[in-house]
């Protein structure tokens, strides 16, 4: 039987779950309040009422959550030169051949990049959604300043949605990762076959 791996501590997995249910409320009251066809979502956040007062709260709340993991990961999700061979053969992995793919540390090209668009994608929400915050904030900024502001905070949700959709997705294709984020271990095969440079730091430790 393969012997397991810790990936992440319960203080890391507690942190990415607090994130994960913030994101569920703001995106669901933002989604009501952003089109008329989506306002059943604000049943999630109480009703119409709630789901304005709440949202900006929320995503404060969201932004500072994921700040604990920011700092976490960061490290370990800096661009190296490695990342360039391993994004030449992406092609290969979506082809299903893993064994094309050069060996990498605790985050491959792939989960880097999505990493630096949550981050830069909650920068803009969070900048942006100030300007337009009404009653605190709104009020001592031009009215054009705002329209851009809701543009850029409509853009950037649009871009997280979709980083975390293809985090999800990335998460349920390769087998065993799920596990990492909800028992906080992986097997050393998985590691071996996905991270084989964490894989030999990890043992060697």
């Amino acid at each position: 039987m393969s012997k397991l791996l810790q990936r992440y501590n319960d203080r890391e997995r507690m942190n990415h779950w607090f994130v994960v249910l913030l994101f569920v409320l703001a995106g669901c009251s933002g989604f009501a309040l952003f089109h008329p066809s989506l306002f059943f979502l604000s049943t999630v956040t109480g009703g119409g009422s709630w789901a304005r007062i709440l949202h900006p709260f929320l995503g404060v709340l969201m932004v500072l959550s994921f700040l604990g993991l920011f700092l976490r990961f960061v490290a370990a999700n800096r661009f190296t030169a490695a990342d360039k061979e391993w994004k030449k053969q992406m092609g290969q992995l979506l082809k299903g051949n893993k064994s094309a793919m050069p060996a990498v540390g605790k985050y491959n090209y792939g989960q880097k990049l999505v990493f630096w668009l949550f981050a830069c994608s909650l920068i803009v929400l969070l900048i942006t959604g100030f300007l337009f915050w009404r009653p605190w904030f709104a009020p001592y900024v031009p009215i054009a300043v705002i329209r851009v502001a809701v543009l850029l905070h409509a853009i950037a949700a649009f871009v997280l949605v979709l980083s975390v959709i293809v985090h999800i997705y990335a998460a349920i294709w390769v087998k065993g990762t799920l596990r990492a984020m909800t028992r906080g271990t992986v097997t050393e095969e998985w590691a071996r076959s996905n991270h084989r440079i964490w894989y030999d730091d990890a043992m060697k430790r």
